[in-house]
């Protein structure tokens, strides 16, 4: 039976190897930095059930809820840091060897880990900022606060009166075409995909890893679990992603901003 020490050296010995190297990020890694499983038992949606696409846009009564539910969680997310998986591939990134981040997160931490907001593609957006439903002005969450908690006033685009909401993908919302184009591209033209806290299960986003592993890429999964994907994998490492990444580099390197 394959040890830790094994894995770790071949996980070594793969990206070594690459050239190109894509991660592909699920919500595993965010636990890690305190954020539940919005699908796990005890994880936010058993609190708040989510608000559908069409309910948001059909009723005044859900676009207030929608913020309620965003106000009363958000500390979850503002008080999270990066955590030695985040940090690692911040690393990787500046070291040559990762292109890019194709995450299923929407919490912001791999560009609060030091990549570049345009290497990182978020396939399910973003809930750090709102944007208009209509003409897609970009609105922080300070503006949309000072109007919404005082009374619960729902907001309104100041620009095109359209609706605000989280730049996130809800139920029934389209997937962003350009975002899945992006990572389209990333998945084919990279020799080596890391796919880490994903339970792969969630598609379309879960057809990338098979995609790459199709196009003639070496695939490693990191994952607390086993997925389906896993008979796929060249390496299949369950544990920790923190401690799986975190031990492919000395403690120092693990300081923010280091490259060296």
């Amino acid at each position: 039976m394959t040890n830790h020490a094994d894995n770790l050296a071949r996980l070594r010995e793969l990206i070594a190897q690459s050239s190109r190297m894509v991660a592909f990020t699920g919500a595993g890694i965010s636990t890690e930095s305190g954020i539940p499983d919005f699908r796990s038992p005890g994880g936010l949606w058993t609190k708040y059930r989510p608000i559908e696409f069409q309910d948001f846009m059909a009723s005044e009564e859900m676009r207030r809820e929608s913020w309620h539910i965003k106000f009363a969680t958000e500390k979850v997310i503002a008080d999270a840091k990066p955590n030695k998986g985040h940090l690692a591939l911040a690393h990787l990134y500046r070291q040559g060897k990762l292109s890019s981040v194709i995450t299923q997160n929407i919490d912001g931490l791999h560009q609060v880990s030091g990549i570049p907001d345009d290497r990182v593609i978020e396939l399910h957006g973003n809930t750090t900022y709102a944007l208009c439903l209509d003409c897609h002005q970009r609105y922080e969450l300070d503006q949309i606060r000072a109007i919404f908690l005082p009374d619960e006033t729902v907001p309104h685009c100041d620009r095109c009166g359209g609706f605000i909401k989280t730049a996130t993908i809800s139920f029934g919302q389209a997937m962003p075409v350009e975002e899945m184009r992006r990572a389209e591209e990333e998945t084919l033209a990279c020799d080596l995909f890391v796919a880490l806290g994903s339970s792969l299960v969630v598609f379309p986003a879960a057809g990338f890893p098979l995609m790459a592993k199709q196009n003639g890429a070496r695939l490693v999964i990191i994952n607390r679990d086993a997925t389906k994907q896993d008979p796929y994998a060249d390496l299949v490492i369950n544990g920790s992603i923190g401690e799986v990444l975190g031990g492919l580099l000395d403690g120092d390197e693990l300081s923010m901003g280091r490259d060296d």
